[in-house]
């Protein structure tokens, strides 16, 4: 008599070799680029916030002409970021907005501590804002405000985020081992250290 009726159902042990995974997403915005664009790039000044979509190759490029402000950068990269930040390249992410003046008084309710907190943050940012601007900076803090790429009067938030930027930007696992990369990951790190030690920022 045959059991072969016993193993009637059973599948086998081995796995199939699952299929390469293929990266999916928005293609590469490099010109004439038809791969995925899987590496995030910052726009840089006037773009805050936004960002283009490039492949490994291309956003090596970006990173090696990339300055914070469009007018610094190389040619082809500046080319990019003000194409963005025009909107004739598309862009993802949303631009940051930030409050330049105290809120009007009718804008909020009157004696709510929203509105009283509102109006000392505000108050706050401003004279932080003149006192940078009337401080004389020595020059590693002129230096550090030049390699992050920010403006002398930059805000604490303005400096941790541009610092926090390009970290992501420089770091080895982004950047395959880039040396001239870990050059920038590590300026950045001390140009931030100089800045907090004498109190532009948090």
């Amino acid at each position: 008599m045959s059991d072969s009726r016993i193993f009637v159902g059973l599948k086998s042990a081995k796995k199939k070799s699952k299929a390469a995974e293929v990266p999916t997403g928005p293609q590469c915005q490099w010109h004439g680029c038809e791969k995925v664009g899987t590496h995030r790039a910052p726009v840089g000044a006037g773009g805050e916030g936004l960002f283009l979509m490039f492949c490994l190759d291309h956003i090596k490029e970006y990173n090696k002409g990339y300055n914070f402000s469009p007018d610094l950068s190389d040619p082809v990269v500046a080319r990019y970021q003000r194409e963005a930040i025009s909107g004739a390249r598309p862009s993802f992410g949303k631009p940051i907005v930030e409050a330049t003046e105290l809120p009007m008084p009718f804008t909020v309710r009157s004696g709510s501590a929203k509105s009283l907190n509102a109006r000392k943050s505000a108050a706050e940012r401003l004279m932080q804002k003149r006192e940078a601007q009337a401080r004389k900076l020595k020059v590693l803090e002129a230096k550090a405000f030049e390699t992050l790429g920010l403006p002398h009067d930059a805000t604490p938030d303005q400096i941790n985020r541009r610092y926090k930027e390009r970290i992501k930007l420089h770091h080895p696992d982004s950047n395959a081992g880039n040396r001239a990369s870990e050059a920038e990951l590590q300026a950045t790190i001390e140009a931030h250290k100089i800045l907090k030690l004498n109190g532009f920022c948090g």
